[in-house]
């Protein structure tokens, strides 16, 4: 597989080799090993989930409180997403930048967001599965969102307006600044020192 690193440091595009023959295709969608010598540490496995969205559906933008934060490693399995990383971490070079990365089931890419990244998708087709692995659980105290219409922010969904369907929470989610200005963002410090006790964990 292929990775690359996306603008926004500590997020990743992995594209898979595709190997087919009469019978269909195979590929590896994750490889803990590459992605660890990618990140400086492995990804503790603790929950998967996976989401069918219709045409137009905005999920995100969420984040969890560092420490622990909840790394996730998104694919697409049916259709196509147009996924986000957003950067929220208070005093990071590229804060309240974004990047994204077409995810579908054709070339069958995955995304890598480390703890303390916001995330997004929105889904360009009709029935569309992102299934998500993550580092930690989820648990409701710990969890927060931005909301996806956020100017400052400024997602381009490739969708009209009028074609997006937002949950009432992500509505009334707070803006970045009003994020900001609450204390619910975490920061370049307090992530990158995060960052660095896993990378130690792995010495």
């Amino acid at each position: 597989m292929q990775i690359r690193q996306l603008s926004i440091p500590d997020a990743y595009e992995v594209t898979p080799i595709q190997r087919s023959d009469e019978r269909g295709i195979f590929f590896e969608w994750y490889r803990h090993d590459q992605l660890e010598q990618t990140i400086g540490h492995s990804l503790d496995l603790r929950q998967a989930n996976s989401s069918t969205s219709k045409k137009g559906v905005v999920r995100g933008v969420h984040f969890a409180d560092v420490p622990i934060g909840q790394a996730k490693y998104v694919t697409a399995t049916h259709g196509v997403v147009l996924d986000f990383v957003v950067d929220i971490r208070l005093g990071s070079p590229t804060f309240g930048l974004w990047d994204s990365v077409l995810l579908d089931d054709v070339d069958h890419r995955a995304v890598y967001i480390a703890e303390g990244l916001g995330h997004a998708f929105v889904s360009l087709t009709e029935g569309a599965i992102v299934t998500y692995l993550m580092s930690d659980v989820y648990t409701a105290a710990r969890e927060h969102g931005i909301n996806p219409l956020d100017e400052q922010i400024g997602l381009d969904f490739r969708l009209a307006s009028s074609e997006l369907i937002l949950s009432g929470k992500d509505i009334e989610a707070p803006s970045l600044a009003e994020a900001a200005s609450g204390g619910l963002l975490p920061t370049w410090q307090s992530t990158t020192d995060f960052y660095a006790t896993l990378n130690a964990g792995m010495a």
